[in-house]
């Protein structure tokens, strides 16, 4: 479950070996209010929580915590990247052609990779990422 407050979110920071910034906690509250939202999304979230950070300190700091596994970024095709704080399971996603919004799936099997492949080329599979397309029900109406 994603930290719903500003001491979990700090908490987090420093279990993944992070220092805790006003920055950091910003970007993580817009993250927590915007699922599966777009830099500029997530920027324009942070400046209304904290006033006054530049867009390359949120860029900067999207960059560092996926790299550090507390957000999770999404690139489907066609799309700018999306951030969500969902990272402690294989889920999925499901993605409406027309509008493109964008929603959860849980994985189909429960358990970690969710697909065998018939030949894994030697690889050691850790995770599957599969992404469903299809039209969310407003845009089907």
């Amino acid at each position: 479950m994603p930290p719903d407050t500003h001491t979990d979110r700090a908490q987090v920071l420093r279990d993944h070996g992070l220092q805790v910034t006003a920055q950091r906690l910003a970007v993580m509250a817009a993250v927590a209010a915007n699922p599966h939202g777009t830099a500029e999304a997530i920027d324009a979230a942070a400046r209304d929580e904290i006033g006054a950070i530049s867009r390359q300190a949120v860029y900067d700091t999207l960059a560092v915590l996926t790299e550090k596994g507390v957000l999770r970024r999404i690139e489907p095709a066609g799309s700018p990247a999306r951030y969500e704080d969902r990272v402690d399971d294989n889920h999925h996603h499901l993605i409406c052609r027309a509008c493109g919004r964008l929603v959860d799936v849980d994985c189909a099997m429960g358990t970690r990779p969710c697909l065998d492949v018939v030949d894994d080329h030697g690889f050691t599979i850790d995770e599957a990422e599969v992404v469903y397309w299809g039209r969310c029900p407003d845009c089907a109406a």
